[in-house]
């Protein structure tokens, strides 16, 4: 079977709708056909799939009979509405980043960083989000991925829920794609004002100065992300950045020569025991690599704990968060 006859098959199996029709033509034109026939064909073929694909064998955010049962027990115990409304609580962080690779001119720059927005699922906390970043100075914002709550599905309240945070961002604005998202978001994060970094890379300038920021496709689940194409124009002696959704790239981004890693995925844990302990990440990665700072060799990382929730919506010891970081040139 030929790659033109295996995504006619899939597209007559999904039945697309005319407007369907002028997304897929979008995304081909936008993303090149091979890239989104193979998108499109791996989501039809696994978006709900339990257990195998991707990097974890075991997909809870796939059962929609464990996001009940979390629900339930939650409720019984007592607990469900004090982690609702802690879910609501999303912090403001800052992180240094010093770097003798930054040029000088960059010495200052600020990059807000917003992951795991799952905007259609907390109304609350994208509420927050809002509120927080009316105020804050930066100079750059970047999304790690994870628009739409479930993994599967309608995606146009978590398109809304989104439009709402982004129409509060100033600046340029760039984004990656998740595991809970589906290519066909592409068109309508990009048409918000989101740069969506699909395996590609961009340059950041100040006077004759430059970083670059480059950032992949999801490469949790749908394994979908090409570094060495996200990083074809990145020289290797000029600062450079990668946002991805998931840090489980940390050794080839590290191999590849990026400065900083910055990504979300695991929610920390989102629900933590006593002093911020997870119980599971969700992530093939060290443990000391699923929240916050961390290096590995010369590559500086972050992993942020999200601003929304997945699965259900509740957060215990382990509070949301979007993230502001301040890059410094080391003298």
């Amino acid at each position: 079977m030929t790659a033109e006859t295996e995504f006619d098959d899939v597209s007559s199996a999904m039945h697309p709708t005319a407007t369907e029709h002028d997304l897929i033509a979008a995304l081909e034109k936008r993303l090149g056909r091979l890239h989104a026939r193979q998108r499109l064909g791996i989501e039809k073929d696994h978006e709900a799939q339990v257990f195998g694909q991707g990097l974890n064998f075991f997909h809870p955010e796939n059962l929609t009979l464990s996001h009940a049962l979390m629900r339930w027990i939650l409720k019984a115990s007592g607990t469900y509405w004090r982690g609702a409304r802690n879910a609501g609580k999303v912090e403001l962080r800052h992180h240094r980043v010093t770097s003798r690779n930054l040029p000088g001119a960059f010495d200052g720059f600020a990059i807000l960083h917003i992951s795991d927005l799952h905007a259609d699922m907390s109304e609350p906390a994208m509420a927050r989000v809002i509120e927080l970043v009316r105020d804050i100075p930066y100079d750059a914002a970047v999304l790690t991925g994870d628009f739409r709550g479930q993994t599967f599905g309608p995606y146009d309240a978590a398109l809304a829920g989104t439009a709402r945070v982004v129409e509060r961002l100033r600046g340029p604005v760039y984004g990656v794609l998740g595991n809970h998202d589906t290519v066909m978001m592409v068109p309508g994060l990009e048409a918000m004002g989101i740069r969506m970094l699909m395996n590609e890379g961009v340059s950041l300038e100040r006077g004759a100065s430059r970083i670059h920021l480059a950032g992949v496709d999801d490469a949790h689940f749908y394994r979908m992300d090409n570094i060495e194409k996200a990083s074809r124009d990145v020289p290797q002696d000029e600062f450079s950045i990668l946002i991805t959704h998931t840090a489980e790239i940390y050794r080839q981004a590290a191999h590849a020569g990026f400065d900083l890693l910055l990504s979300g995925h695991t929610h920390g844990g989102q629900i933590c025991l006593p002093g911020g302990v997870p119980i599971t990440l969700d992530a093939a990665l060290p443990r000391a690599m699923g929240a916050g700072g961390w290096r590995h060799h010369g590559m500086i990382g972050y992993t942020s704990v999200g601003a929304g929730c997945s699965i259900v919506p509740v957060r215990f010891n382990c509070p949301p968060e979007i993230t502001l970081h301040h890059l410094r040139a080391a003298s």
